[in-house]
């Protein structure tokens, strides 16, 4: 009995041994692959992200650009070695830039949550920067790009929740096409801009059928403050550039507020809105014994109007927006555009060398001892887009803005310009206000989805103010090569091409 025992025990252990060595030479169950899945919640392009609950789109661009008779691609040729019109300023600027986005949703308790950020690489081509022009030697700098790697801007990076925005995205002051109504030239006024974004904290009432409402603190450094000129520390130099004094902005004491009402409807949209800006200036002198002027609001109301498939074709579109500021120019002439303007041109007047038309925009101006004098400004910006067919559209388009000083705020400056700039008209011909303008046509061709072709034509005005015949002696401005020599003042004019290929993806 013993031994068939051990026989037995010893059998079921070799049959054991044999199922347990045969088990492990049997493959492990693989864990589930998760799969990336479309997320149709946010249309298209959007997929949950492996794992979670959260939805992910990618997208962007790679652009390619040249712009004729200016020394950057989106703007004219009406400031610095551009606006010299010389052997210094360009014929030609290129510039490369590739665009990458990147938007999150998840659903929750309390409604959607979505992160947005937006980053470029962008590579301008050189332009000579005047410095030690003639003789002595020159460099090579570049518009908006330290060589030889580029540059990285983060246009968007904000949070949405529950109604509210934080970050940087487009101002609520802002009609939904900013700075572009038909156009790719980037030098309209006529009112905000911001196509980049700016940081704000806001909170967006939803009402239905349409219509929201928007209340926001935004940072007003970054695009909304022009110029606080101290008149009493103006010079030769700066004058002969449009600068009516030194920039006196003390640090940030309140961001701007921002108000706004929207109707988004099939036929279009309306919009109204408005800002308060708080205009803090530095010292009148070197330090703080010297004294400042005290805080001046100022304000802006814009009205925005948009229509859809109008008669003329299928997904033709009228885009206006209308604008009034004072003391907060720069909800007119908006961030891309220059705050300080000096065209030169020829002149048939006998004993002057050239003319020029120079002009400043600014929020306010004081002298020492004196309060700020609020600017005012007001100007329009509009396009109309014509689809020719599903290949083809033509767009014209056009802006106009005045900057308009009060009566005191003139007396400064025209103190400045007769001291400075021995204006021959005298104090009677001086008159620091201009209207600018632009006037253009753009073409596209789309011969593929997302991939389009544009030539963009624009011709820009600057009209200036002070007396007709009046001449001004400018000092030497070896960055522009100008020599020290009377000039006429004059109505200036430019026109500039800007080719674009671009891919959207």
């Amino acid at each position: 009995m013993t031994t068939i025992k051990t026989i037995a025990l010893g059998t079921l252990a070799s049959v054991t041994t044999l199922a347990v060595a045969n088990a492990a030479d049997l493959p492990v169950k693989a864990k589930a692959v998760e799969y990336v899945k479309v997320c149709a919640l946010y249309g298209a392009g959007f997929y949950y992200i492996p794992g979670t609950d959260t939805c992910i789109k990618l997208g962007g661009f790679v652009r390619a650009e040249g712009a004729l008779a200016t020394n950057g691609t989106y703007g004219a040729a009406d400031s610095g070695i551009a606006g010299a019109r010389n052997r210094l300023s360009n014929g030609y600027t290129a510039r490369s830039r590739s665009d990458l986005n990147i938007d999150t949703r998840t659903a929750t308790e309390y409604g959607m949550v979505r992160t947005y950020a937006e980053v470029l690489f962008t590579w301008t081509s050189g332009g000579y920067n005047g410095a030690g022009a003639g003789l002595t030697g020159g460099a090579t700098t570049y518009n908006n790009t330290t060589a030889p790697n580029g540059v990285l801007n983060v246009n968007f990076a904000f949070i949405q929740f529950a109604g509210f925005t934080m970050g940087k995205a487009i101002s609520q002051f802002s009609a939904p096409w900013t700075n572009y109504p038909a156009n790719n030239f980037d030098g309209l006024p006529g009112g905000g801009g911001d196509s980049s974004g700016v940081s704000q904290f806001t909170y967006t009432a939803d009402f239905g059928q349409g219509v929201t409402a928007s209340f926001s603190a935004q940072d007003q450094v970054q695009y909304y403050t022009t110029n606080i000129w101290n008149v009493s520390a103006a010079t030769a130099a700066g004058l002969a550039t449009g600068a009516y004094g030194a920039n006196d902005i003390g640090g940030t004491r309140s961001p701007d507020l921002i108000a706004m009402v929207r109707i988004d409807q099939a036929w279009g949209l309306f919009q109204a809105s408005a800002a308060a800006h708080d205009n803090h200036a530095g010292y009148f002198g070197a330090d703080e014994t010297t004294g400042y002027p005290g805080d001046r609001w100022g304000w802006a109301a814009q009205l925005a109007l948009s229509i859809k498939n109008i008669p003329t074709g299928p997904g033709d579109t009228v885009n206006i927006t209308g604008v009034y500021t004072n003391g907060a120019s720069r909800f007119n002439f908006q961030e891309n555009m220059s705050t300080t303007y000096a065209m030169y041109g020829g002149t048939g007047r006998p004993g002057a060398y050239q003319s020029v038309g120079f002009a400043g925009v600014s929020d306010s101006v004081f002298v020492a001892g004196a309060g700020q004098e609020l600017t005012t400004t007001y100007g329009f910006r509009g396009g109309y887009t014509h689809n020719w067919d599903p290949y083809w559209n033509t767009a014209i388009y056009g802006a106009w803005a005045a900057v308009r000083y009060n009566g005191t705020a003139k007396g400064y400056i025209c103190g400045a310009v007769v001291a400075n700039l021995a204006l021959s008209t005298g104090a009677a011909g001086c008159n620091p206000d201009f209207n600018y303008g632009v006037v253009g046509l753009i073409t596209r061709w789309t011969p593929v989805k997302n991939l389009t072709f544009s030539a963009d034509l624009a011709y820009t005005m600057l009209d200036q103010k002070y007396a007709s015949g009046s001449t001004v002696a400018l000092p030497l401005q070896s960055g522009v090569a100008k020599p020290g020599a009377t000039y006429e003042l004059k109505d200036q004019n430019g026109l500039t091409l800007l080719f674009r290929a671009q891919r959207n993806w």
